[in-house]
């Protein structure tokens, strides 16, 4: 499947889903945040915030990640989608303690859009290396009951292919050596913004 599956979406269509994301932060710290979400009341959007397209919200403070979550097989529509992985990586990344309201005038939020994962037909490691496009590819190992991805921007730390991919499988619970025929990877693209570039 083409990376092109999805259109980049407009400046007003971006601004809007970062401002749903702060909302649902601001909204669910006024309930007591690490109680859940605030609930969800679908506004009036254009088609592109309501097609079901999976996200990831991260949250940094300063050059510092501070949470970062999302979903993977676009289970709701995008708007939702951002609204739901806000609250999770303010106060659900495992990783960190819940996002306090001390801290959360220093926190910028960054989006990723996915495009629909591809399936690599690929049965070895190095079949794997050779298809990976470095600064490009979010990738997604799973098998055996396992599950892990890496969004592109993870190529900013881990540059070389193999260690990408190396870390990806700790990640995913496996050694760092580990293969198996049952592995089965894919790779997809994402459209990032963030209150900056909006």
């Amino acid at each position: 499947m083409e990376h092109s599956q999805f259109m980049s979406l407009a400046t007003p269509e971006r601004r809007e889903l970062l401002r749903l994301a702060r909302t649902s932060i601001d909204s669910s710290l006024a309930l007591g945040g690490s109680a859940g979400p605030a609930p969800y009341t679908a506004p009036s959007l254009p088609a592109e915030l309501t097609a079901r397209r999976s996200s990831f919200v991260t949250l940094r403070r300063g050059d510092e990640l501070r949470g970062c979550c999302g979903t993977l097989d676009a289970p709701r529509p995008l708007a939702e989608d951002v609204w739901r992985n806000a609250w999770a990586a303010a106060f659900s990344d495992y990783r960190f303690g819940p996002l306090t309201a001390a801290e959360w005038p220093q926190i910028s939020l960054h989006l990723s859009l996915l495009t629909q994962p591809e399936l690599l037909d690929v049965t070895t490691e190095e079949q794997l290396l050779a298809r990976l496009r470095p600064a490009v590819d979010g990738l997604i190992l799973e098998g055996d009951s396992a599950r892990a991805t890496f969004l592109p921007a993870v190529w900013e730390q881990i540059p070389e292919p193999a260690q990408f991919v190396k870390q990806l499988k700790l990640k995913a619970g496996w050694p760092g050596g580990y293969w198996s025929s049952r592995v089965r990877a894919y790779r997809y693209a994402t459209e990032s913004f963030d209150e900056e570039s909006g």
